[in-house]
């Protein structure tokens, strides 16, 4: 059988791409033969030259310094920062007082109506089981502080991703532009911006409204311009050919044609907020966060997961329901077993019932303690799996050999490299792949960390960062490949997706950190288990839209399994699996302070003493250091497309 292969324009176009990547390659060796021994002799020795750093302390310090003094008499706090404030606070107070007016039957009841409209039985009673596991453990006060934060955060955050990412994906110059803004807002640590947000509207709800922001608007943004840009050109064109107008044909084909990607932008906006909840309990945010902060200050892992398992089961109920509501008209027609007015009588009848009888608060006998249990089964896991066990090791052997082996190694190799060496590889690795102009960014951002005098500390987190995204990316294309060719795998997948990816870091930093001990090998573990959920779902998703038609002719012409995965569907599926090895990368190193709570060092450390010491030019630096790193990150394994009559 012959052995089948995507079309492509020709046999001359890859030997073209071959020479023009070294001509490439070619012309930045005679750059660097002339500019490498000069460097050299100037300023020898591989650690960045000291001569060609820059201070930033005194003008950040003096910058802290005028917000502090100005916050409460300036024009720009009194009547912007101030309205964008109270409007948050306004929004929080009256969706948490609805909630509580509701009561905790009038709520559960409401959930499960929503449910029963966008889905049906199923999904209602899912709902509302999930709903009476929070008060069940005793969580229901803190879950509707938290929802309440969420619900406000979550609108705000998919309003600014949607028309960030309209934006881009209608304007090629305005994605070019918003792409480095965006890489910034995921990249940047949220321990990095918590400061001078804090700065900025003090301790509570709109510093931590803000960071959630912040944090999760980048994937609708990026998820939203991914699915205007790839809806069907002759779809298109066809719709252009009945004379409709641009707006016509931004409302009645493109964004219906990137509904998919529209969901699953939310999806990764909400799921993004709630693993939010802990960090932003550090400015103040209350809820279900601080209660998982404060357990795990005293070191109790059975309280923090109580007050972790209701933000899980949150994100699902919100995640289903999301998903749900924009089924098409299937879920359309199973809505019609319960309309908008009925629900609401219903939860009104409920609501007021409960009141009278004064039972809006959840009984407070009816609650279930899984705090011991849970703190003994992480005793056991300390003690027989740590150490001791025969043949494979305990699973500190496996976190010393991954240091020893993997990380060490790494970490030796950069710095050993001049530093000169380092930028010359991020150029020839940017511009094999993109521009001129994309190996430049990538040279310059590399080069700023030097001269923010961080360079040794961000090799040491490029080390951490590589060997994450390694592990990251093997795991998640795999896992992703099984979901996509098995709807079972995929169903089975998806809660586990959603606990990993809604379980806030701290919770699960513990008894990653029992399990593997202290240093940069758990700061590895909690970055891929953080990361891995975007990257299997991108990749599941991006699989499973490639063109019906494309595998039906690869079957007709006798293609094996193994043959549509190889030579049809992951070239077609290239867009998502460039997006998700990007989300990895970035989620990867949003998770980089973690590294720095439990032994990691580096940047991640420089960024939570920056917190902790109120150091906004340490913070920030060692944050904006991780942004360059992301910067170049992206940039290196990131094509760009050179455009038509440009140069390369």
């Amino acid at each position: 059988m012959a052995t089948l292969t995507v079309p492509t324009s020709g046999t001359a176009q890859p030997r073209l791409l071959k020479s023009r990547t070294a001509g490439k390659l070619l012309l930045l060796a005679l750059v660097a033969a002339v500019l490498a021994p000069w460097a050299a002799t100037h300023w020898p020795g591989a650690s960045w030259p000291h001569d060609l750093t820059v201070s930033l302390a005194k003008p950040l310090a003096s910058a802290s310094n005028w917000v502090i003094d100005n916050r409460d008499s300036h024009p720009l706090f009194l009547y912007f920062f101030g309205y964008i404030s109270n409007a948050v606070v306004i929004s929080v107070r009256a969706v948490y007082l609805t909630l509580l007016a509701a009561g905790w039957t009038g709520v559960t009841v409401f959930g499960a109506l929503l449910a029963w409209r966008v889905a049906g039985v199923r999904l209602a009673a899912g709902t509302a089981i999930a709903f009476l596991t929070c008060g069940l453990l005793g969580m229901w006060v803190p879950t509707m502080q938290t929802l309440a934060l969420m619900v406000v955060a979550v609108l705000a955050s998919v309003i600014v991703g949607a028309l960030l990412g309209l934006a881009a994906g209608l304007s090629d110059r305005l994605d070019r532009a918003l792409r480095p803004v965006l890489d910034t807002m995921q990249v940047l640590p949220a321990f990095a911006y918590l400061l001078p947000v804090v700065l900025v509207f003090g301790i509570g709800v709109p510093a931590a409204v803000l960071a959630t922001v912040v944090y999760a608007a980048p994937p609708m943004a990026r998820l939203t311009a991914l699915g205007l840009r790839g809806a069907d050109p002759e779809v298109l064109e066809a719709v252009e050919s009945l004379g409709a107008t641009r707006r016509q044909r931004l409302l009645t084909a493109r964004i219906p044609l990137a509904r998919k990607e529209l969901l699953l932008g939310l999806n990764q906006t909400i799921m993004m907020a709630l693993s939010m909840a802990v960090i932003a309990s550090v400015i103040g945010a209350g809820g279900l966060g601080d209660r998982v902060y404060q357990a795990l200050a005293s070191v109790d892992v059975g309280q923090a997961l109580a007050a972790g398992i209701p933000i899980v089961l949150l994100a699902i109920v919100l995640d289903r329901v999301t998903s749900a509501a924009g089924a098409g008209e299937r879920g359309a027609a199973r809505s019609r077993t319960v309309g908008w007015p009925y629900a609401l009588a219903v939860t009104v009848a409920v609501a007021l019932a409960t009141r009278l009888l004064g039972r809006l608060d959840w009984p407070s006998g009816v609650t279930l303690d899984i705090a011991e249990p849970v703190n003994r089964a992480v005793d056991w896991m300390t003690g027989h799996l740590y150490s001791g066990v025969p043949v494979v090791g305990g699973t500190a052997d496996w976190a010393g050999h991954f240091t020893t082996w993997i990380l060490d190694p790494v970490r030796g190799g950069l710095q050993w490299l001049p530093w000169w060496s380092v930028l010359l590889i991020v150029a020839a690795l940017a511009w094999s792949i993109g521009t001129w102009r994309t190996a430049l960014t990538a040279v310059l951002a590399m080069a700023a960390i030097g001269v923010l005098g961080v360079w040794e500390p961000a090799l040491d987190t490029l080390s951490q960062v590589l060997a994450a995204v390694a592990v990251t990316l093997v795991l998640g294309f795999a896992t992703g490949i099984a979901a996509a060719r098995s709807d079972r795998v995929e169903r089975a997948l998806r809660p586990v997706l959603d606990v990993f990816q809604t379980m806030p870091q701290f919770v699960y930093l513990i008894p990653v950190v029992a399990l593997f001990g202290v240093g940069r090998a758990p700061a590895v573990a909690a970055a891929v288990v953080y990361a891995l959920p975007a990257v299997v779902r991108i990749t599941a998703q991006g699989l499973r839209q490639v063109d019906p038609a494309a595998l039906e002719s690869a079957r007709s012409l006798g293609a094996t399994g193994r043959q549509q995965l190889w030579q049809v569907q992951l070239p077609l599926a290239k867009r998502s699996l460039l997006l998700a090895l990007n989300q990895g990368v970035v989620l990867v190193l949003a998770v980089v302070i973690i590294g720095g709570l439990v032994g990691g060092g580096a940047l991640g450390y420089n960024v939570a003493f920056g917190l902790a010491q109120g150091d906004l030019a340490t913070g920030l630096v060692a944050g904006a250091a991780i942004v360059c790193l992301g910067l170049t990150l992206d940039r290196v394994t990131q094509p760009t497309e050179r455009r038509p009559g440009k140069g390369a």
